[in-house]
């Protein structure tokens, strides 16, 4: 028998909720796909100087680093190679951070050039080691690294830069595929529409989410499913749950966040799940 009218439209209408299922999922899986795995390499020494000289900057925050670097994948090496009883007040805020610390003497005791060679050495030797490690962050100014760069980048490997403008080498900037200012960085701190009039929980979650929305902008994609913001900020935090906060489901999240005014969202017609379109207006 053939099927009626009614029955041909429901059918009709499930394959097109499964075909639309699938391409979002496609377009998550790409998503995580594409997350970077990174090793970040920090000559301390460079950045400390930098931010000293720089009359804008009251104090270098290495949190600020990570938590970009977060919005681009995961950050699975974290190194910092220093002369640490030089720079004593960096030791802790760092070893907190799950940072490694390389101890390199002062200059007079191991040569001039002792913790740049260290770093070059132990960054090709994980570019070799290490097939998964895609992303490598040289944290300097030097231009010095500017032949790591292009060997880095031979090896099929993206690499970013990070540096204080008036310590950063353009030899060094214009090597890299991407180079971050961290004036750039300090910033961007609070640029997220402001939340308040809230509980404490509810603005923890709205201002997360802001970010994570902030940092999917900066990577320029596409189309912001409501699953790729909860992803970033479960990469900024693995502890987040919705659920914590009083939301049965994310969605429910991003329903409240927009009755007050805070984002704006559209239904995805075919799969059903929501887009976030960007902040509210006036936000």
């Amino acid at each position: 028998m053939r099927p009626d009218a009614s029955e041909a439209r429901l059918q009709a209408a499930v394959r097109d909720a499964v075909l639309a299922a699938l391409e979002r999922n496609r377009s998550v899986d790409q998503s995580h796909n594409d997350e970077r795995k990174i090793g970040l390499f920090c000559d301390l020494e460079n950045i400390a100087l930098g931010v000293r000289d720089d009359k804008e900057i009251a104090k270098f925050d290495i949190h600020l680093v990570l938590e970009r670097l977060l919005e681009k994948g995961k950050i699975i090496v974290k190194r910092a190679y220093a002369d640490w009883e030089r720079y004593n007040e960096y030791k802790r805020t760092f070893h907190e951070a799950g940072i490694e610390l390389i101890d390199i003497p002062e200059k007079r005791y191991s040569g001039k050039n002792s913790a740049d060679i260290k770093m070059v050495v132990d960054a090709m030797d994980l570019c070799f080691s290490k097939d998964h490690l895609d992303t490598f962050v040289i944290m300097s100014g030097d231009s010095d690294f500017s032949p790591l760069v292009s060997k880095l980048k031979e090896n099929n490997k993206h690499v970013i830069g990070i540096g204080v403008k008036n310590s950063s080498s353009n030899l060094l900037v214009d090597s890299c595929d991407e180079f971050i200012y961290y004036e750039d960085v300090w910033r961007d701190v609070g640029k997220a529409p402001k939340v308040s009039g809230l509980s404490k929980k509810t603005t923890e979650a709205f201002s997360l989410m802001t970010d994570a929305i902030k940092a999917l902008m900066r990577e320029n994609k596409d189309v912001l499913w409501g699953s790729m913001v909860k992803q970033t900020m479960q990469r900024k935090r693995p502890s987040f749950n919705e659920g914590y906060y009083g939301y049965s489901t994310f969605s429910e999240l991003l329903e409240d966040a927009q009755k007050n005014n805070l984002i704006g969202l559209k239904k995805d017609q075919r799969s059903g799940t929501y887009i976030v379109t960007g902040f509210a207006e006036g936000r």
